[in-house]
């Protein structure tokens, strides 16, 4: 790629220009390729679960509290449920080595890692959670240096030494230290973190003062826009390549940790196992929203293999803690209804017996951990309550009815919201206090402040002889969103960050993601409705998109498709396609704002990858929404 194109790729406006740049080559990103491109390398089949040192101690971490919250874990019995990984944040490196690029433990605060002869290694320390039947995790940067390098306030517990011995991140040493990681010390799990790409730019005081090269910030929290997210992409493709390269038998776990910047929540399902959603959750209820609300309505985004990250739990402290048991629970369940990797952050030598009783409920691991992998979708959506809503690998569903708000709510369930017949009875399971009940067409609950309810209910499907493709998120893949300009998203709750307080102007919607594919809704929010037309379920997109699909044994694809009654543009035609293994097996007919649904119904056995292309004459895909309605695979 030449200087000129490299440039173009630093703003949002080049992926434009990337996009008529590929059709120049011959790469039509809408062209079905039949193949399935969201991220499955690695070992995340179902979401990781685990403990991290980050939210107990920050940088401040040694041997013993890391060997003692593994220790904990096994002996409460929370390891044999699935928190299986002991992942080490920063803090943990001394320095690099300037002669040979080896980075160096700090074997002070970690004994084991001592060796005569040669540098530290954590081989022992590993070898010893592998014997505990554990996983090992570990920590790096992007850039040269660490977020801890970039905010913490003193010196305590950074790398010390020259400038070049303190720049201990990937940046120059990708494939040497994730052999170091992966080989050498026998690592499984590693989490990337972005602030050495955003942190070091020529204005940083401690850039100007002379402790830190500068870096070129490729990251922007505040603008998509000045965010050069080819080559961060270009970056986590050779984190990747190094990972394969030191794996053969694939067994490790990739973390991307951009916070939600560079639009990585459009696009980190496809460059890693996790990918956070948000910037770093705290132990407030108002926080927890923010970082919930980031992960929400991207059902569509998530897959076995490549999970939301909306950051790790923060049971144990603050509006978390053994008195605030009703928060706590809503946490997880939400957390489990997401699929998100279910990381303990607390220091577990000490945890209450309630806590550990409530991190070890079965029934809700068991959620997290549906071999399906469909996250959860917003069945109901309101300031104050939401009802979520997932389908399970045994037809069952999972559903928790969630208020947001502090005071008492009357919340109405309905069979509707969980696509089962409202004339047959549903059976429920409150999987909190496993009591039994039935509905028949709606069931008055009560909710106190900030209480979830978690059901698992079975029912009678309204469609018999299949799937909405809404109730099979993790079948659903969007390779081509149409989203071009990615713009904030003003659903996401705004709260004070726990390090900023007041003090500043308030938390600005910077979130990317606005606009993406949705499941039984428009992707602004809006209804799903053609031609006046209204529709329950389907799946609402911009034009000029590509959905991927996985088809697990159905027979027959149907859809009424149509441009939905929000586009603003209302001259544009598209025309729907339906792909089987690369083969065109279905189209419309080229049809306008205005136009009625037109019904699609197309042959897919034995077909395992359908592909849904939206093409419009449109310039601006964000003002033509366009609707797959009532899209489902079914048996005949």
């Amino acid at each position: 790629m030449n200087h000129t194109l490299k440039r173009l790729c630093r703003s949002s406006a080049a992926l434009l220009f990337l996009a008529s740049f590929h059709a120049a080559s011959g790469a039509d990103p809408l062209s079905p390729t039949g193949t399935w491109s969201a991220y499955t390398a690695g070992r995340a089949a179902t979401p990781p679960m685990g403990w991290s040192s980050w939210n107990a101690f920050g940088t401040d971490i040694d041997e013993d509290k890391i060997l003692g919250a593994a220790q904990a874990l096994v002996d409460t019995g929370l390891a044999a449920k699935g928190y299986r990984y002991i992942n080490i944040d920063d803090g943990w490196w001394l320095q690099r080595r300037v002669s040979d690029g080896q980075l160096i433990i700090r074997s002070e605060r970690f004994p084991s890692t001592r060796r005569d002869g040669g540098p530290p290694s954590f081989r022992g320390f590993t070898d010893r959670l592998h014997a505990m039947g554990l996983k090992a995790g570990i920590y790096t940067d992007l850039g040269r240096n660490s977020c801890s390098q970039a905010y913490s306030p003193d010196d305590r517990d950074l790398p010390q030494g020259t400038v070049l011995e303190r720049e201990v991140g990937l940046y120059g040493h990708t494939r040497q230290d994730i052999a170091l990681f992966f080989e050498t010390w026998g690592f499984d799990f590693i989490k990337v973190d972005g602030c050495g790409l955003r942190a070091f730019g020529a204005d940083s005081e401690k850039v100007r003062s002379g402790k830190y090269r500068e870096l070129r910030p490729m990251l922007d929290m505040d603008s998509i826009a000045r965010s050069d997210i080819p080559g961060v992409q270009k970056q986590f493709r050779e984190i990747h390549e190094a990972l394969v390269q030191s794996n053969p038998d694939g067994d490790f776990l990739l973390s991307l940790c951009v916070w939600g910047a560079g639009n990585v929540r459009a696009w980190g399902k496809d460059f890693g196992n996790l990918s956070r959603t948000s910037d770093d959750i705290t132990p407030s209820w108002s926080r927890m929203l923010t970082n919930y609300d980031s992960a929400a309505k991207r059902a569509f985004y998530a897959h076995p293999g490549s999970w939301n990250d909306p950051d790790m739990l923060f049971i144990g402290r603050g509006d978390f803690d053994a008195s605030h048991l009703t928060e706590a629970r809503s946490h997880l369940s939400l957390w489990a209804m997401l699929n998100a990797p279910l990381f303990i952050g607390m220091d577990m030598r000490n945890a209450p017996e309630s806590l550990v009783k409530l991190l070890g409920n079965q029934e809700l691991i068991a959620i997290n951990q549906d071999p399906a992998g469909h996250q959860a979708v917003v069945a109901y959506d309101s300031n104050d309550v939401q009802v979520l809503v997932k389908t399970l690998s045994d037809g069952d569903k999972a559903v928790a009815v969630f208020n947001r708000g502090a005071a008492a709510l009357e919340v109405v369930l309905t069979a509707a919201h969980m696509k089962f017949r409202d004339d047959a009875v549903v059976d429920l399971v409150d999987l909190w206090s496993g009591q039994h009940q039935q509905l028949r067409g709606k069931l008055n609950l009560k909710l106190d402040g900030r209480q979830t309810l978690v059901f698992k209910a079975r029912g009678t499907r309204v469609l018999p002889d299949g799937l909405f493709l809404s109730e099979q998120p993790g079948n659903v893949n969007p390779a081509v969103d149409g989203v071009r300009q990615p713009m904030p998203d003003p659903t996401i709750h705004r709260s004070a960050f726990g390090w900023h307080g007041t003090s500043g102007s308030g938390e600005r919607p910077i979130y990317g993601g606005w606009g993406g594919v949705q499941p039984d809704g428009a992707p602004f929010g809006e209804a799903l409705s053609v031609n006046g037309r209204r529709f329950e379920t389907g799946i609402g997109v911009l034009a000029n998109s590509r959905l991927e699909v996985r088809n697990t044994g159905y027979s027959r694809f149907t859809a009424s498709v149509g441009v939905n009654d929000s586009a603003r543009d209302l001259d544009s035609s598209a025309t729907f396609s339906v792909y089987g293994d690369g083969k065109l097996l279905g189209a419309s007919r080229s049809l306008k704002w205005g136009d009625a649904a037109q019904p699609l119904s197309v042959d897919v056995s034995g077909v395992k990858l359908i592909e849904l292309v939206v093409r419009a004459t449109a310039t601006d895909p964000a003002a033509m929404p366009v609707t797959w309605a009532e899209a489902a695979l079914r048996r005949q």
